[in-house]
């Protein structure tokens, strides 16, 4: 429990939440552009009337945009949990303290949801 009451030490929680968010999204977009890489060379230099087969870089990027997910999963919890360590009088009166976390969770669905796409939806 804090004992500064001071509200910069929610706006540090805060700011270390979207610094999560940033690492978030990096990894889902490295992920998303190396699974789309593969694709990319496979158009490529693909044989003519060869079946189409997922190779490393679907599995690499996949784990990248689930590690992405992960990661934005965890730092709500983490968020969440240093939350409940402050007091009233350090959190600002009126203020939002859930955008971030909600951005966070809406970030990790899509990364979800860019995975399921990329299982089912190519076929």
């Amino acid at each position: 429990m804090s004992d500064l009451n001071d509200p910069r030490v929610f706006f540090a929680a805060e700011r270390t939440l979207l610094a999560w968010t940033r690492t978030s999204l990096t990894l889902m977009a490295f992920g998303f552009v190396i699974e789309r890489f593969g694709l990319f060379l496979h158009m490529f230099m693909a044989l003519e009337g060869q079946k189409w087969q997922r190779d490393a870089s679907f599995w690499v990027g996949i784990v990248f945009i689930l590690l992405g997910a992960i990661v934005g999963f965890a730092s709500v919890m983490q968020y969440r949990r240093v939350l409940r360590t402050l007091k009233p009088i350090e959190i600002p009166e009126g203020y939002w303290i859930n955008i971030g976390m909600y951005t966070n969770l809406l970030l990790a669905g899509i990364g979800v949801a860019m995975i399921l796409y990329f299982f089912y939806g190519l076929r």
